[in-house]
């Protein structure tokens, strides 16, 4: 029988749980950032992205028709509600240097004959620059501005253009795309950034929380004392407060975006509850492996920064990997938060059958498996190194 898995371990697993609690109660400081800060950080990020959808972005409009039909698509441009017409410049040349100013996140032009290419049936296109700098708004600004020109193109075309050809020229584009949006039809940025944004912080938080721990164990030499003849179930009591309580918050974060702010889980929310301990266990392994590989609470810790800190970055979510170079693929496949983050689209927006979200599920307990075990192992195996020598009787 291993030696975590003696009948003594209840005992042990108890005793390294109150010995965590007990240091918690003795210091503020590793208690706030248990309790405190992961709180204020998700109320900040329940503000800053309360406005749901990008409203009224500023945009210049320069018209070079000049005629009755130019200035009525520009007062429906006007009227889109996620842009606002905050200039209208004499040239592009102004405009662009507007642009470059950030005095506007895109640029609609408007070319001579414009209104009388429409009108004897010839392309007239409608020209808008948007700053990719600005990548979401720039799209966003576009976005809105093509949906504006489309619904007045098809009122001129109606009103104007089919009572001077005649109904009978009319005839509608051979080929269309209908694109309809999944998932999030409003275009919310907070659906979209919260669900990714907890998570990403949370774990970030508890991996150096527990990190921290099993570094301070070592850093003041009481990692022989502390795992005594259990290794494994002092490990397990230290870990359990660290994973219970982000648990919390993640369920918490899940259940705000989902009752609050959305229209609910459209999948199984026992699957979403399930996972956050799953997750937050294989972030907290992670720290006990980089803590146990580094023999050095600070590099451990570094090393916390670097993999965990940037998970959000690599899940995914937020930019494309699948055409990415083999590196950002396999560092993808090995963080938790890209595991999580599949069974969370697929539970929480996406209505996916529960069967479905069975692989990521298994992903973060193999990550939590392997990462715990590996880092228990080393762990225990320095403490054996560092423990005192048994005086032999004579």
């Amino acid at each position: 029988m291993a030696a975590g898995l003696t009948p003594g371990s209840g005992a042990a697993f108890a005793a390294s749980l109150r010995r965590e609690l007990r240091h918690w109660r003795e210091d503020r400081w590793e208690l706030a950032l248990v309790t405190l800060v992961p709180l204020l950080l998700m109320l900040l990020m329940m503000a800053l992205f309360s406005g749901a959808v990008l409203r009224q972005l500023p945009v210049a409009l320069v018209d070079l028709d000049g005629s009755a039909d130019s200035r009525a698509l520009a007062r429906a441009i006007d009227a889109s509600p996620g842009v606002a017409l905050v200039a209208q410049p004499a040239s592009l040349q102004q405009a662009q240097a507007q642009l470059r100013a950030l005095e506007v996140f895109a640029i609609v032009l408007l070319p001579a004959d414009m209104s009388r290419r429409a009108l004897r049936g010839e392309p007239a296109p409608v020209y808008a620059f948007y700053n990719a700098t600005y990548l979401a708004t720039g799209q966003s600004a576009a976005r809105d501005i093509a949906d504006a020109v489309a619904a007045y193109n098809a009122r001129m075309l109606k009103e104007r253009i089919g009572l001077q050809a005649g109904p009978a020229r009319l005839r509608a584009a051979p080929v269309t795309v209908q694109a309809t949006v999944l998932y999030n039809p409003a275009r919310s940025y907070e659906l979209f950034l919260l669900p990714l944004i907890f998570p990403a912080v949370l774990s970030l938080l508890a991996a150096l929380a527990a990190g921290g721990a099993f570094g301070r164990e070592r850093r003041d030499g009481l990692l022989a004392t502390w795992l005594g003849r259990r290794p494994w179930a002092a490990i397990a009591g230290k870990l359990l407060p660290y994973v219970a309580v982000f648990s919390l918050y993640g369920a918490f974060g899940v259940l705000y975006v989902a009752y609050v702010r959305g229209d609910g889980v459209a999948g199984s929310v026992w699957l979403l509850l399930l996972a956050q301990p799953l997750f937050y266990l294989a972030c907290c392994c992670f720290a006990l492996l980089f803590i146990a590989l580094t023999r050095d609470m600070c590099t451990g810790l570094s090393l916390v920064g670097l993999t965990i800190g940037t998970a959000l970055a690599f899940s995914g979510a937020t930019f494309p990997v699948v055409a990415a170079p083999l590196f950002t693929r396999v560092w993808n496949a090995l963080l938790p938060l890209t595991a999580y983050v599949q069974l969370q689209m697929q539970q929480l927006f996406m209505g996916s059958p529960w069967t479905v979200s069975l692989r990521p599920l298994g992903v973060l307990a193999l990550m939590a498996a392997v990462a715990g075990a590996g880092g228990a192992l080393l762990l225990a195996r320095a403490a054996r190194r560092a423990a005192p020598p048994v005086p032999v009787p004579a």
